[in-house]
Parts: structure tokens; C-alpha cells; sequence
């Protein structure tokens, strides 16, 4: 094989950086890790005409999806604003479709899951796409396995990744597997990627804080967890705190905040740990006795499950002493 050929997928209302991580990154991977076989890759739009941004801006380059043959090595579609236009194109699916048997593996990047889905493709398979979209796209093909936490997930040939940067973790974690982790460290310190991201660590930032909800009550207790993540926040004395049942709690828990009541204190519990790794020098039986965990090994194994890295390498990366 003398050259890797990659094809990615844009459209109107395509997002450009969903485009731009992959074909900088790959470019990297030819200009600085002289890479044994080189990428090449190639932007295919309808027509091969110019597609508009969601920016305002527009995006020149493109070959003709319709006349676009394999055999390719990776085929990409981009997400974007413009996603359920596309999806529902008649033309971009069915193409994509007939490009995905002519191609050794098949990606998309954000809602760029949805064209996939569109085509048939994701059908019996675990995904992911943009956390903010997972759930209807998960309602539109039931026979979809759609998980919303990972930055990106492998099925087989099948790659798919979260919203936006993460085309970024998609982009090196391909190099990785083409030409080894020295070669993606290589790509990642020119993209100045501090830290790459494992694929199952969770989409949202640990520091994404939510709106406070609107219901009184549930308010009144986020309040009460974090002032007290040390205590004793089971539902029963969450329940009794707010003088309600256990059931009602749970069900306004589900409603304002879309998790259970042990779901939130344990997420409220390990954002806390994230801040107090990053920002002390307290020894980790400190943090996980601060933070509501029996002990630094339930710590280590609560936010190594939910964010894909280990305290102690959280702290040495995000600059805790």
C-alpha cells in the first residue's frame, strides 16, 4: 500500500472542525512523523461544489461524492448544524452507504452519526455521537445502541466519536492504530493535545457545571449535597431532609436533573475530588474522606470508572502537587 487514502464526507451546515481535526492531524502525521504510508485525504461534497458553514463561512476543495470510488482506507462523515438535512438527502445516505463497502473502516465525528444511521450502518452497533443529540438519535433508530458517555467508540470497522475536539482524540487514536503510540505522541504534542483523552472517558467536561434547576425543592437539595458531600447523602436522607418520600425525591431527581438521587451525589462527589486533586496537595485519603468516599481505593475506582484516568495521573496532568 503506497498511500493511506481517506475520504471525508461534508455537506452544508457541515461543522469545519470536525472536518479540520482529521485532516490536520493526519497532515501531521505525514509532515512530522514521516509516516511509513502517508495519508491522503480527500473532501467529497454533493456535486463537489463548495458547502456553507454554519459559521457564515465556505469551505472549497471538494470532489464529487457521486463520482467518489474506493477503495478507501477510512471513510468519515462530519457532523454539523446541517446534520439532519443530510441525513434525510437521499443522495449524500445512499453514497455514503456505497463508499462504506468500498472502505477498510468507517468513522464519523459528532452528529455525523446520524448519516450512518441513516444508511443502515449503525444498525446492532454500539455508538456514540454528541452528547446533546444522543438522545433523539437514539429515539429515531431504535436498533441503534447509542451510548452518550465516550469520547468515541470502536464497534468492529466501525468508529464513532462525540461532539466536536473530539475529532481531535478520534483523529490521533487512528494514528495509533496506523503507526503506533510513539508516532500519536508524537502528532499530539504539534496539536498540543496535553493529555489524549481515552475513548471511554466521558464527554462532558468534570468542570461542566448544569443550570441550577428550577424546581424549589430539588434546588435546595443540589445546595445540601454540596455542602456536605462528606455526609451521610443516601436517598432516604435526602428524602427526609426535604421532608418527602423516597419515591417523590427520585422522581423529581429524574425530572429537573435526568439522574437518579445516587447517581448526582456520586457525580457531585468525584467533580469535588476532580477539583481538590487538581488545585492541593492533599494526600488521596484526604480527598476521597472530603469528598465522601470510604476510601481512597473506592475514589480511585469511582473516577477511574467514570472519567477514563486514574486520580493520580488526573493530578500529575492537571498540575495538583
Amino acid at each position: 500500500m503506497d498511500e493511506r487514502l481517506v475520504a471525508v464526507v461534508g455537506y452544508d451546515g457541515a461543522e469545519l472542525i470536525d472536518i479540520a481535526c482529521v485532516t490536520t492531524s493526519l497532515g501531521m502525521a505525514n509532515k512530522y512523523g514521516c509516516a511509513r504510508v502517508p495519508y491522503r485525504t480527500r473532501l467529497l461534497t454533493p456535486g463537489g461544489r463548495p458547502i456553507s458553514l454554519p459559521t457564515g463561512l465556505a469551505l472549497l476543495g471538494g470532489h464529487p461524492l457521486e463520482r467518489a470510488t474506493g477503495p478507501f482506507d477510512t471513510l468519515l462523515v462530519a457532523g454539523g448544524l446541517g446534520h439532519e438535512e443530510a441525513a434525510a438527502n437521499p443522495l449524500i445516505v445512499a453514497h455514503v452507504r456505497r463508499l462504506a463497502r468500498e472502505s477498510r473502516r468507517v468513522a464519523s465525528i459528532c452528529t455525523g452519526a446520524g448519516v450512518l444511521a441513516a444508511a443502515g450502518l449503525l444498525d446492532g452497533r454500539r455508538v456514540t455521537t454528541h452528547w446533546r443529540y444522543a438522545g433523539d438519535m437514539a429515539a429515531r433508530h431504535p436498533d441503534v445502541i447509542v451510548d452518550p458517555d465516550p469520547i468515541y467508540i470502536r464497534d468492529g470497522n466501525l468508529i464513532t466519536s462525540a461532539g466536536v475536539t473530539s475529532a481531535l482524540d478520534l483523529s490521533v487514536a487512528l494514528i495509533e492504530e496506523d503507526h503506533g503510540p510513539d508516532m500519536a505522541r508524537l502528532v499530539a504534542r504539534h496539536l498540543v493535545i496535553y493529555l489524549q483523552r481515552p475513548g471511554n472517558q466521558a464527554q462532558m467536561s468534570i468542570f461542566t457545571a448544569a443550570p441550577p434547576p428550577g424546581n424549589d425543592v430539588v434546588r435546595g437539595l443540589v445546595e445540601h449535597v454540596h455542602a456536605g458531600l462528606d455526609g451521610d447523602l443516601s436517598a432516604a436522607a435526602l428524602a427526609a431532609h426535604a421532608g418527602i418520600s423516597v419515591r417523590h425525591l427520585t422522581r423529581l431527581f429524574l425530572t429537573h436533573l435526568g439522574r437518579t438521587p445516587a447517581q448526582f451525589v456520586k457525580q457531585a462527589r468525584l467533580e469535588a475530588a476532580a477539583h481538590l486533586l487538581a488545585g492541593t496537595s492533599l494526600p488521596m485519603p484526604a480527598v476521597a474522606a472530603r469528598c465522601g468516599f470510604g476510601s481512597a481505593e473506592t475514589l480511585r475506582q469511582a473516577f477511574t470508572s467514570r472519567y477514563g484516568i486514574a486520580p493520580s495521573r488526573y493530578r500529575q496532568a492537571h498540575g495538583g502537587h
